[in-house]
């Protein structure tokens, strides 16, 4: 499936996002209406006049706060849910207190920009070192044609996301995923099994106490053929600094 976002100030939404993803055919079709927003009223303003956004810690560097989008959201509570990872365990959000929570929203299905965010979730993991006990990765699944526990199984495995101790890949019933889709801002176009998913792409990172704090926007590059890719040097950076935010928040 193919995923691409775009960056759009609202003065309402703090932290909605759409992000338009699709495959080349997929474009033509859909690129037009698809539209990206990311919940951070005020911060993109203060990003584009050179400014520091106001609340990340001095230890997290300019460079990284531009290469992920990172800006701080209101900290308050992180909607509830129950779903069921890929080794079929029901896990609660409100049971992952006490540790920082990254969570991002991914389709088992991808071929596109959630390859590339699993990868930097992986490195993120090994860059933490000793902090690395204090963090869980977590992704809700957004193909609800693809919601079963093989689904999100299959895709833990062929990206090596189940080397990560704390992680879960997060599915379950239909009405179940889209209250949680909606609670957080999610965006999720699936007319159907066959086409490209189109949702929004958004890294929430969660206190040990279960208040958001942060929100970051996944990236990507396209080839001519609309595959989707970045350096390996950049997919390093995003590792760290998802890494530093996570170690920031746990300390």
């Amino acid at each position: 499936m193919g995923e691409q976002a775009t960056r759009v100030i609202t003065g309402q939404a703090r932290r909605k996002r759409f992000l338009a993803v699709a495959a080349a055919a997929a474009v033509l079709l859909i690129a037009a209406s698809a539209v990206a927003v990311i919940a951070v009223r005020g911060q993109q303003r203060d990003s584009l006049a050179g400014q520091r956004p106001w609340g990340i810690p001095a230890s997290v560097p300019d460079r990284t706060i531009n290469l992920m989008g990172l800006a701080p959201v209101p900290a308050r509570p992180a909607p509830g849910f129950t779903l069921t990872d890929q080794d079929g365990r029901t896990v609660l959000l409100s049971g992952l207190r006490g540790k920082v929570v990254v969570l991002e929203f991914m389709d088992p299905h991808c071929t596109d920009i959630c390859p590339l965010v699993s990868q930097e979730f992986v490195d993120a993991y090994h860059d933490l070192g000793r902090s690395a006990p204090n963090v869980v990765f977590a992704a809700v699944n957004v193909n609800q044609y693809y919601n079963r526990v093989p689904d999100v199984l299959a895709y833990s495995r062929a990206h090596q996301l189940t080397a990560i101790p704390g992680w879960h890949f997060l599915t379950g019933p239909v009405a179940a995923l889209r209250a949680v889709w909606r609670a957080y801002g999610v965006e999720v176009q699936a007319p159907s099994p066959d086409a490209d998913i189109v949702h929004t792409s958004a890294v929430y990172f969660i206190g040990p106490g279960g208040t958001e704090r942060y929100l970051a926007e996944p990236m990507a590059d396209h080839t001519s053929s609309g595959a989707a890719y970045l350096p390996a040097g950049q997919i390093a950076a995003w590792g760290r600094g998802i890494a530093l935010v996570a170690r920031t928040l746990s300390s």
